[in-house]
């Protein structure tokens, strides 16, 4: 089903950049080539004193929240980096899975990116600073000031701009594969 405030072809994204302490927030309205508008834009924060579990609750509680008040069509998740610290991989990968599980109770389709392409996407250079993606995202979002964060809704703008182009390749690449039957045989399996 639609929602009824997002205009024709356009979709409501929540974009996430997943912490353990802080998890940024953003949703946008938009469509490949059409205008772009933020709806909301937050930050979730957890104490760092506080054990594991009491913290992802706190991050469930906040995403379920978002969920309900903005309605989003479709969540964009930021990739965990692997060149972090194995403790802030965790947390993140920990959040995400709040994220994921989240979405997943109300059937939203989770879409992972990696910073380099939101990075590539919003700016045109996936080694852009953060000051040069916060600069872009204002004037795309026709905003006075840097929102905060400019990471979330990044993530949303990358989402909405890429869509089209993953679900042709997943189509493609759907088609082009043999069906299972097929394929087993192909193998030289009868099961």
């Amino acid at each position: 089903m639609r929602n009824s405030s997002v205009g024709e072809g356009a979709v409501r994204v929540l974009g996430v950049a997943p912490g353990l302490t802080r998890c940024g927030l953003g949703v946008v309205d938009g469509a490949p080539g059409g205008p772009l508008m933020v709806r909301a834009a937050g930050t979730l924060r957890t104490p760092a004193d506080a054990d594991t579990g009491h913290r992802l609750l706190l991050i469930e509680l906040g995403i379920e929240r978002w969920l309900d008040e903005c309605r989003p069509e479709a969540v964009a998740v930021q990739r965990v980096s692997s060149r972090s610290n194995v403790r802030t991989v965790m947390g993140t990968a920990q959040a995400s899975a709040v994220v994921i599980l989240c979405a997943a109770r109300r059937d939203l389709p989770v879409t992972w990116h990696t910073s380099s392409e939101v990075r590539a996407a919003v700016t045109g250079s996936g080694g852009a600073g953060k000051a040069q993606v916060g600069a872009m995202v204002t004037r795309l979002l026709r905003l006075d000031a840097p929102p905060e964060p400019a990471g979330a809704l990044a993530l949303a703008i990358c989402h909405i701009w890429r869509a089209p182009v993953r679900n042709h390749l997943q189509q493609a690449h759907t088609a082009t594969r043999p069906p299972p039957a097929l394929a087993r045989l192909r193998k030289g399996t009868s099961r």
